[in-house]
């Protein structure tokens, strides 16, 4: 859209008379703007455009209010304007920080007359162009102030648990930063609740953010059990909550990217997992979504090496949660060769050992989780595995029936369910065993190979499991994963003494 300065204020083309025609600029040729004169403490503002823009950065084709509402609104200092993509020849997008050339592209653009630049990083979202504005609340915020006990939740910490909860009271009342390091299974949610609860007294609006789609509709039946009597919502692709505000939002790290110095309290939740780990417009997207004084604590059971360094040195304020809640023992991989099980699977067959791991689970009606390295081979199973048991399925990334077949898995119906590693972080079922199939190949990390072990014996009733490995030759992601499981569980162990001692 093109814009027209008038004695410090821009107005939008719709808005202006035909004499001003040739005096119109794309809004990337503003790049000083103000916001507007001074905001206008008796001016009757929009509440629900306040509800729907405050702590967000949206296109103008995103917010479903008429033009002439939203000038008024930034002309009496209520809203801002601001450029989505610089202008000149380094190119760089507001949103989502690009700046690599190879991902902008040019185009004749209708709404500015020429030849206009837009992000292909984060198209996604919906395209940014030099000519296209983003849109900001800068008025009054929303008040958060809860009427009724806002934590409801009968269930009791470890000590562990107890220790890492009272340090993120502290990080959030404090304003700092800090790394919870918990193994699989350890309670990290729960030792939120607090947290959450002293955040949401003191009126501040808090974040739960999440790589994966899959964790963030894990957590939100969870999150408003214990928090039943304020708003709490869910943002992910095809979310119905995209337009509502609330104290406790659930988000990808993908939604952040509408979001702009929105949350005084930023939870990164398994902050080492792929995009978020690998992404550096997830990063960016969460500097911008929260404020610049914002608490941020990050949630991991296998932080980076580079990470672990910075705590091993002070340099990176951490608490460490080295056993599960229940304070049994990590399950410890199996390693079990099954030799070359691709070209089988290429004949539709599979390894013996893994044709007796099938009978077993049948037989004992114990169900598991098989993990398999890509789409390919979990699609390429799933007509053999059947010949064993119809109801056997699979589920990867662009399975349109992800969810179904996930709560069928939970609700017993599927007894053996075969998934690449989408279901390595987040999903807890209570009494399974897993495996993973083709542990030498390269996806399957030290990291991956650690949260696929956590999910096993996760519950306090059932607290073992059995978790193979089965490859076609040791990888030192394997080795890895297996001394990072024995070290957490010494560590554990030491201080389960500790513990006793001062009793």
């Amino acid at each position: 859209m093109r814009f027209i300065k008038i004695n410090e204020i821009i107005i939008p083309e719709p808005l202006t008379s035909p004499e001003h025609s040739s005096q119109l600029k794309p809004i990337s040729h503003y790049p000083e703007l103000e916001h507007s004169t001074n905001l206008n403490p008796t001016f009757h503002f929009a509440r629900e455009l306040q509800a729907y823009l405050q702590g967000k950065q949206l296109l103008l084709d995103e917010i479903p209010f008429p033009i002439e509402t939203i000038q008024e609104h930034y002309q009496h200092g209520y809203i801002s304007y601001r450029p989505g993509l610089t202008h000149g020849t380094h190119l760089h997008c507001y949103r989502c920080g690009n700046e690599d050339p190879f991902l902008f592209a040019s185009f004749p653009c209708a709404r500015c007359k020429t030849d206009c630049f837009y992000c292909r990083k984060c198209i996604t979202m919906g395209r940014v162009s030099q000519c296209t504005p983003m849109l900001s609340w800068i008025g009054p915020e929303i008040q958060i102030t809860p009427t009724n006990q806002v934590l409801e939740w009968s269930g009791t910490l470890s000590e562990a648990q107890r220790i890492a909860s009272d340090k993120v009271v502290q990080a959030i009342h404090e304003q700092q930063e800090i790394l919870v390091w918990a193994v699989c299974g350890a309670g990290k949610t729960e030792v939120l609740f607090h947290g959450i609860e002293a955040a949401i007294l003191s009126g501040k609006r808090v974040c739960l953010a999440t790589p994966r789609t899959d964790v963030v509709i894990e957590l939100l039946p969870r999150m408003k059990a214990a928090f039943p009597n304020i708003d709490v919502i869910a943002l992910y692709g095809g979310s119905e909550d995209r337009e509502k505000f609330a104290p406790l939002t659930l988000s990808t790290t993908h939604q952040l990217l509408r979001f702009y110095q929105a949350f005084d309290v930023m939870i990164i939740d398994e902050v080492d997992a792929f995009p978020y780990s690998s992404e550096p417009m997830l990063e960016y997207a969460v500097l911008q979504a929260k404020k610049p004084c914002a608490s941020t604590i990050f949630l991991s059971a296998t932080p980076s090496l580079n990470w672990q360094r910075e705590v091993k040195k002070g340099k990176r304020q951490a608490i460490t949660i080295p056993a599960r809640y229940h304070k049994r023992p990590l399950p410890v991989p199996v390693f079990k060769w099954c030799g070359n099980w691709r070209k089988l699977l290429q004949k539709k067959r599979i390894p013996p050992i893994i044709n007796q791991w099938i009978n077993q689970h049948l037989t004992s009606k114990k169900q598991a989780f098989l993990f398999v390295p890509h789409i390919k081979e979990a699609t390429e199973l799933v007509p053999v595995l059947k010949a064993f048991d119809p109801r056997i399925e699979a589920v990867y990334s662009e399975d349109p029936e992800r969810k179904e077949k996930v709560a069928a898995f939970r609700g017993g119906e599927i007894p053996i369910l075969i998934t690449t590693t989408i279901l390595e972080r987040g999903v807890t079922v209570p009494n399974i065993d897993v495996a993973v199939l083709g542990a030498e190949d390269s996806i399957f990390t030290e990291s991956a190979l650690v949260q696929i072990s956590g999910r096993v014996g996760r519950s306090a009733s059932y607290t073992t499991g059995d978790i193979h490995f089965f490859h076609y030759g040791k990888t030192s992601g394997m080795l890895a994963a297996k001394r990072h499981i024995e070290r957490m569980n010494q560590e554990g162990y030491e201080r389960k003494l500790l513990e006793s001692d001062k009793r």
